[in-house]
C-alpha cells in the first residue's frame, strides 16, 4: 500500500473511534440523569404516563399530584366557628348607640344646664318620636319632674341619672330573656328536642335571623336541626341551607315549592328526635298580618309540631325601624300564636330604641335578641343595662 492509502486508513479508524466514544458518553449521560434503574419511555408514550403505569419508575414518584388524592380535600367543607354569644352587646355598643336619636337628643337637651319648661316639653316630644309610647312617656315624664322637685335641682347630670334609672325600669331588667333550652321528657318517657318557631312578616329579616340564631346555639354547644317551613318563597329554603352548611347544621326542607309548611315543620321535629338533637328551629313564611287564613295556618304549624314535641319558644321577629307599624304586627301575631319572645332586627341604623319599651309594655313579652348589624354574628342576646347605657352614652 502506498503512503497515501495508509494515511486514509488511519484517519478512518480515528473517526470511528471518536464516534463510538461519543455515542457511549451520550447514552451514559441520559441514563445517569434519570437515576439508577430508570428506563426510557417509548417515543409514543409521555413520561407522565409511564410514571403512572404499574411497576414503571417506582423508585422515582411523579411530582404531579394525583387527582384522586385531591378529591377528598376539595369535598370537605370548612366549618365556621361562631363567636361566643356572651358579651356581644358590649362589643357592639357603638352600633347600638347609633340606634336613632333617642339617646343623642336627650343628652343634648340635658347638657344645656338648667332645664326650662320648653326643655321638658322637648324631652317629652323626643320620647314620643322615639316610639316609647304615650303611656310609658307620660309615666317617665311624671317621674322625672317629681324626682327633680324632690332633689330640689334641675342639674343636667342629676336629671340624667334619674333618666337612666327610670328608662331601665321601663325596659325592665327583671324579665326572663333566656331561651328555654332545658331537656324535655315526653309522655313516652323519651327525651324530646326543644322546638322553637320563628314568625314574622316579610322583610323583617326573619330567615336571616333563624340562621344567626342557629349560630348562637352552635356557639353554646347545642346540636341543632333547622326546618325550612317557608315553602312559598323558593329562595328561603336555599338561604337557610346556606346558613346551616356554614356551621354544619342539617336543614330539613321540601323538594317541592308550595308544599305543606306544617308537614315540613313536623318532619324537622321528627328528624330532631331521631338524631338526638338538642334544638329544632323552624322558619315560617312571612305572614301578612291582615290575612286571617295565613295566620290560621301558623297556628296549624304549631299544633302539628306539638304532636312530636312541645313548642317551647315562639319568637316574633320585628323590624325595629318600622315603629308603630311593627307594634300592630306584634299585636296580630300575639293573637294568632303565643309569642314568648321578641327579636328586634336592624337596631344599628335609623331604628328608634324606644320600640323596646313599647313592644314589651304592649305584649308583656320580653325582647330576647337584637340585631345590631349585617354580620353573621351580629345577633346579640338583649341585656337591659347595656342597652340603656348605650342609648345614653
Amino acid at each position: 500500500m502506498t503512503d497515501l492509502a495508509w494515511i486514509l486508513v488511519a484517519v478512518a479508524v480515528v473517526v470511528v473511534v471518536v464516534a463510538v466514544v461519543g455515542v457511549v458518553a451520550l447514552t451514559s449521560g441520559r441514563r445517569a440523569s434519570r437515576g439508577p434503574g430508570a428506563t426510557l419511555p417509548p417515543v409514543e408514550v409521555s413520561p407522565y404516563e409511564v410514571d403512572q403505569a404499574p411497576g414503571a419508575g417506582a423508585s422515582a414518584p411523579s411530582e404531579a399530584p394525583a387527582p384522586e388524592a385531591e378529591a377528598p380535600a376539595a369535598a370537605t367543607p370548612t366549618l365556621e366557628r361562631p363567636a361566643p354569644a356572651a358579651g356581644r352587646m358590649q362589643r357592639l355598643r357603638a352600633r347600638l348607640a347609633r340606634s336613632g336619636a333617642l339617646g343623642q337628643t336627650l343628652l343634648s337637651i340635658l347638657s344645656r344646664g338648667e332645664l326650662s319648661e320648653s326643655d321638658w316639653e322637648e324631652i317629652e316630644e323626643t320620647l314620643l318620636l322615639a316610639d316609647v309610647g304615650v303611656g310609658p312617656t307620660t309615666e317617665l315624664m311624671d317621674k322625672l319632674r317629681t324626682e327633680t322637685k324632690v332633689l330640689g335641682t334641675t342639674d343636667a347630670e342629676q336629671v340624667r341619672d334619674v333618666l337612666r334609672r327610670e328608662l331601665l325600669r321601663l325596659v325592665d331588667p327583671t324579665m326572663d330573656r333566656d331561651l328555654h333550652l332545658e331537656p324535655v321528657i315526653g309522655d313516652d318517657g323519651e327525651p324530646h328536642p326543644v322546638t322553637m318557631l320563628v314568625v314574622g312578616v316579610n322583610g323583617t329579616g326573619k330567615t336571616t335571623t333563624v340562621g344567626k340564631l342557629a349560630r348562637v346555639l352552635v356557639a353554646e354547644g347545642h346540636d341543632v336541626v333547622l326546618g325550612a317551613a317557608d315553602t312559598f318563597r323558593a329562595a328561603a329554603a336555599d338561604q337557610l341551607s346556606t346558613w346551616g352548611a356554614r356551621v354544619g347544621v342539617p336543614v330539613v326542607r321540601s323538594d317541592r315549592e308550595g308544599a305543606d309548611p306544617a308537614a315540613v315543620a313536623f318532619d324537622a321535629v321528627k328528624e330532631g328526635r331521631s338524631t338526638g338533637a338538642d334544638v329544632v328551629l323552624v322558619d315560617t313564611a312571612g305572614r301578612l298580618q291582615n290575612k286571617a287564613g295565613l295566620m290560621d295556618e301558623l297556628g296549624k304549624i304549631k299544633r302539628v309540631m306539638s304532636r312530636e314535641a312541645p313548642v317551647r319558644e315562639v319568637l316574633l321577629v320585628l323590624d325595629a325601624t318600622t315603629g308603630q307599624n311593627g307594634m300592630r304586627q306584634a299585636q296580630v301575631f300575639a293573637e294568632a300564636v303565643d309569642v314568648t319572645g321578641i327579636v328586634l332586627t336592624k337596631l344599628d341604623g335609623t331604628a328608634k330604641g324606644g320600640i323596646v319599651v313599647a313592644v314589651q309594655r304592649e305584649l308583656g313579652v320580653p325582647v330576647k335578641f337584637v340585631g345590631l348589624g349585617e354580620g353573621p354574628d351580629d345577633l346579640a342576646p338583649f341585656v337591659a343595662e347595656e342597652f340603656v347605657d348605650a342609648l345614653l352614652s
